[in-house]
């Protein structure tokens, strides 16, 4: 092959390679908008809905004073087998969780618990600090974070998580 039909086609395959990222960040930037339209409730159920697709046995615990528990889920479904997971959900796109919240949740977990925050509205600086420092392991879960877990688990969604964010596979040509 000649050298220019060489760097040609080098950089067709560049072209091609771009614009697959730019199609890849364009869909997960509808995915995060489309989890914005969900309300409070519907959130919590795709964040039970994205625990059920790992594997494990998830519920929304029922309206009322959950001491900031929102969704529950562990390997057995009642919460006797660890990890038993319990998730903080907030829906407030353009408020971050400051280190209160984060506390404050963590200070109504007992042993064994496996602390999830999930926030739309991301977190401070100061929320990830106190995370970093807390005795409890816990997991921040911004929106980015759960469009992409949305994605990589969407295989193993059930229908009622597939009925809150429908999607569409793209294919892509692997070479």
């Amino acid at each position: 092959m000649p050298r220019a039909e060489g760097v040609a086609a080098s950089q067709e395959k560049e072209k091609l390679e771009q614009l697959k990222e730019d199609t890849i960040g364009r869909a997960h930037e509808l995915i995060k908008d489309k989890i914005l339209e969900l309300d409070d409730a519907e959130l919590e159920l795709l964040v039970a809905a994205v625990l059920r697709a790992m594997g494990y046995k998830a519920r929304v615990t029922p309206k009322g004073p959950d001491r900031g528990v929102d969704v529950i889920a562990s390997p057995d479904g009642l919460g006797l087998e660890e990890p038993r997971i319990k998730a903080e959900v907030k829906h407030r796109p353009k408020t971050p969780m400051g280190s209160q919240q984060v506390r404050g949740f963590l200070g109504g977990l007992r042993q064994g618990d496996r602390p999830l925050y999930v926030s739309t509205g991301g977190f401070s600086k100061d929320a990830g600090y106190e995370a970093d420092r807390s005795n409890i392991p816990i997991t921040l879960l911004g929106l980015d974070d759960l469009a992409s877990l949305v994605v990589a688990h969407y295989e193993n969604f059930d229908a009622d998580g597939k009925v809150l964010i429908p999607l569409t596979r793209l294919y892509w040509p692997a070479d």
